[in-house]
């Protein structure tokens, strides 16, 4: 089975995938690692805004479903039965995996949360105030670059959608329920 993931930023993708790597077998094929291998080649700034303009080069250059073919690839090249694709964000990106057979899982929760786990990973790309959070929130739901990021259209299209705003073993509570429903 391949699961792609999607939902908003600090919502708990990273956990649901850990879940499924450490406690049902999966292997994980991440878009952020991706995108931070080609922005480190680029020689760009590691934020959220140059990340989302190189992926939205990329999708412009090599398709709007760039970026889970380049993981499609390397499933096939390992032959992987059991794959999560962490994060799908394009409308094209969702279509690809449905229409090579597989899932969409969204991860959504509340704002005020998911900001304050943002600022407790601290990743490169987080380093910001809650306006800025925010901001850039809305610009990823509805991307006005035709190659950008449709969170919002995306998430719609998820055959499942997880709400973590409760503990780790609820949120991991739904993902086996999701899994019961599929298998």
């Amino acid at each position: 089975m391949i699961i792609g993931i999607t939902g908003t930023d600090g919502a708990g993708k990273g956990t649901v995938v850990q879940y499924l790597v450490d406690r049902k077998g999966y292997t994980h094929y991440s878009s952020r690692d991706l995108l931070l291998a080609e922005m480190k080649q680029r020689n760009v700034p590691i934020d959220r805004n140059h990340m989302r303009l190189v992926a939205n080069e990329l999708r412009a250059t090599h398709g709007n479903d760039f970026i889970p073919k380049q993981a499609y690839s390397k499933i096939k090249a390992s032959k992987v039965t059991n794959a999560v694709i962490e994060s799908i964000r394009a409308i094209a990106e969702a279509e690809y995996i449905k229409a090579q057979g597989g899932l969409l899982i969204a991860v959504d929760a509340d704002v005020t949360e998911r900001f304050r786990r943002v600022q407790a990973r601290r990743s490169e790309s987080d380093k910001v105030d809650f306006q800025t959070f925010v901001r850039h929130e809305e610009l990823e739901k509805n991307d006005p670059d035709p190659h950008g990021m449709q969170k919002a259209a995306v998430i719609k299209m998820a055959d499942f959608v997880i709400y973590n705003d409760g503990t780790i073993d609820e949120l991991q509570q739904q993902v086996d329920d999701i899994l019961e429903q599929i298998q």
